[in-house]
């Protein structure tokens, strides 16, 4: 948020925690009003609902978005214009119907999917982190964003025991401090926020004392942030015997967490380490209860999964496409919008012993441009286990270059061993099939230019 500002690197620290603060005190204003304590207690409400209350709700939601979609928002009315002059007769109603939306169209045309009814003086702009390095551009309601913020008040904070006035750390992509700052502060506190803003660009063994410092002084009460920078951060306080200071909880957002990155998280903190799924788009968020489950906010849309190579629903637990439909953002209606990942959704009642009856996401593979493609055909996900705990490596990231041959960069740590490198080949084989293996030793695995760590890469 800072390097749009050309001054505030120049700022003395004082001053920079002024400017954060101020920052911060606009945000909370578009965030949070006189409302969002009742909406709070609203959400926290319809999570005794039973599924099929939950399933009359969304029915009822979805007819108002698609009927609004197909009246104001200019590519949708254009879209069915179009078929009804060619004599297709499909009702709006059904879902099914909608055609699929992709992020090249949205990126390339924003303004067709903004209401004509939406007052263009008050949108609130988002722009995504833009992992491959081409954001999107979101345009939101005031409504949609306070909306949004209760029920991450309800969700996130709520199920895990603080709230949004408790003090809190995040550690993300935002330029708090110059990448070339070798001293700390790397981090700015934000008063208005309760926040610590820590650095993701500047966590290497020499500064994490600084860091854990850092959220000593500040009297944390919990810490989110990239799962990429929370086990790094983790992993060198082991290596270093550091004893952290007591959260009551880690979480994870904006990236997978892996299973080997939850058990060195909460090795180091030991404390509870809470898993989060959310988008920019504000068309879908799930968030994990104590049991383990990750339950789907139905207020924020419809989920659907479907299969790779067409647009049928999988079977279900199954692993396929995410396809989101939103209901809070009337500015920016988005249906069947494809948001790039690739999830199941848990077979079953949507039953769990935590009480709540909100529908359970399974496995979440991560982004479709971050699966292996293999030689006869595969897509292979969730390729974490291949570096699980027992592994001396601080970090990996694989790279496929050819249909035929992947290339892995780690970061080795202590005791790391030839028997080691046999170890991380033949795990990838036993999951990849017949490939070539290629282990490159780095020092570093660079980050995208929004500090997030891209586990797996496709050139293909």
């Amino acid at each position: 948020m800072f390097n749009l500002i050309n001054i505030y690197p120049l700022l003395p620290y004082p001053f920079k925690v002024v400017a954060a603060t101020g920052k911060g005190f606009i945000l909370n204003s578009i965030r949070y009003d006189k409302y969002t304590d009742r909406m709070v207690e609203e959400a926290l409400s319809r999570e005794s609902w039973t599924p099929l209350q939950w399933k009359n709700w969304q029915e009822e939601n979805l007819s108002r978005v698609l009927h609004q979609a197909a009246h104001e928002v200019p590519y949708y009315r254009r879209h069915w214009e179009l078929k009804r002059r060619n004599g297709d007769r499909s009702s709006i109603e059904l879902l099914e119907n909608w055609p699929i939306l992709t992020k090249d169209l949205l990126r390339a045309n924003p303004q067709l999917f903004i209401s004509d009814k939406a007052n263009k003086n008050s949108h609130i702009v988002e722009h995504t982190s833009g992992t491959t390095g081409t954001p999107l551009t979101i345009y939101l309601s005031k409504n949609a964003v306070r909306k949004w913020y209760a029920l991450a008040e309800a969700r996130w904070r709520n199920w895990y025991g603080f709230s949004r006035h408790d003090r809190w750390g995040i550690i993300g992509g935002q330029m708090v401090t110059h990448f070339s700052r070798t001293r700390p502060p790397f981090w700015v506190w934000n008063s208005s926020l309760n926040q610590l803003y820590l650095s993701s660009y500047h966590l290497s063994q020499k500064n994490i004392p600084d860091y854990i410092e850092a959220i000593r002084q500040h009297r944390l009460v919990y810490l989110l942030g990239y799962a990429s920078s929370l086990a790094t951060l983790a992993q060198f306080a082991i290596e270093l015997n550091i004893p952290m200071p007591k959260l009551k909880a880690v979480i994870s957002n904006a990236e997978p967490l892996y299973s080997h990155q939850r058990e060195t998280i909460a090795q180091a903190f030991k404390c509870p380490v809470y898993n989060t799924y959310g988008l920019s788009e504000n068309v879908c968020a799930a968030s994990e209860c104590a049991l383990g489950q990750m339950h789907l906010w139905p207020e924020v849309g419809v989920i659907e999964i479907i299969e790779d190579e067409c647009d049928a629903p999988v079977k279900p637990g199954d692993v396929g496409r995410v396809i989101c439909t939103g209901f809070l953002n009337e500015t920016m209606p988005l249906i069947r919008y494809q948001v790039g990942d690739r999830a199941s959704l848990a077979d079953g009642s949507n039953s769990c012993p935590c009480g709540r009856h909100m529908p359970i996401l399974g496995d979440i593979e991560g982004r479709m441009d971050d699966i292996v493609l293999t030689p006869d055909g595969r897509r292979v996900g969730r390729l974490d286990p291949v570096f699980k705990s027992n592994m001396p490596i601080r970090e990996a990231q694989i790279i496929q270059e050819s249909l035929t041959a992947l290339v892995v960069k780690f970061v080795p740590a202590d005791g790391f061993t030839m028997r080691d490198r046999l170890e991380i080949v033949e795990r990838l084989l036993d999951r990849v099939g017949p490939m070539e293996i290629v282990l490159e030793e780095v020092k570093h695995i660079p980050r995208s230019t929004n500090g997030k760590f891209q586990a797996v890469r496709s050139n293909l």
